[in-house]
């Protein structure tokens, strides 16, 4: 509708934005990680979609839980594919299932706990970028399968590590 609030800028965004080349990711494409009990496939980069966003679908096991933590830097949106997981995203607690979406936005701690038969998502970054801290804090997976269990808890200097990481990608583990 001409003249609608926010018409003017949705004109102005769209005569200003780069043309981007499209691209498509097979099911089975993408770049494979083991990120900590999970499964990470970066699926769109942020040289992808010049700077606009990251995706990547992750697998994580049964009862994983992903500790508190805060984004400065970007949102963080989770598409659960299967399965289901809790949220905590400030002060609340929201149940996500098959099908359903949560918003986390930046400067807001969250975490999540995935339910009995583990969750299969989409983790949706906005700007992009998020990759890299991936690929900083992750290894090659060797197979498109869930890692093997680990030997036990991080060490100190893993922990370090994890978190000179995400210093340097402002993002901040708070527990």
């Amino acid at each position: 509708m001409l003249g609608a609030p926010g018409s003017a800028m949705l004109r102005a965004m769209s005569t200003h934005a780069p043309l981007l080349d499209p691209f498509a990711v097979p099911s089975a494409g993408g770049e494979a990680r083991w990120w900590f009990d999970g499964l990470a496939v970066i699926k769109a980069t942020a040289v992808d979609t010049d700077g606009q966003m990251t995706i990547l679908e992750v697998s994580e096991p049964p009862n994983s839980e992903a500790p508190l933590h805060v984004h400065h830097r970007e949102d963080e949106s989770f598409w659960i594919l299967d399965g289901g997981a809790t949220f905590y995203v400030g002060d609340r607690t929201i149940e996500a299932r098959t099908g359903d979406y949560v918003f986390g936005p930046r400067h807001v701690p969250h975490r999540f706990t995935t339910g009995p038969d583990g969750c299969h998502m989409l983790f949706i970054f906005t700007p992009g970028g998020f990759e890299e801290l991936l690929r900083a804090v992750s290894r090659p997976a060797e197979s498109n399968t869930l890692p093997p269990a680990s030997d036990g808890p991080p060490s100190d200097d893993e922990i370090r590590q994890l978190q000179a990481a995400l210093q340097a990608h402002e993002c901040e583990l708070l527990g």
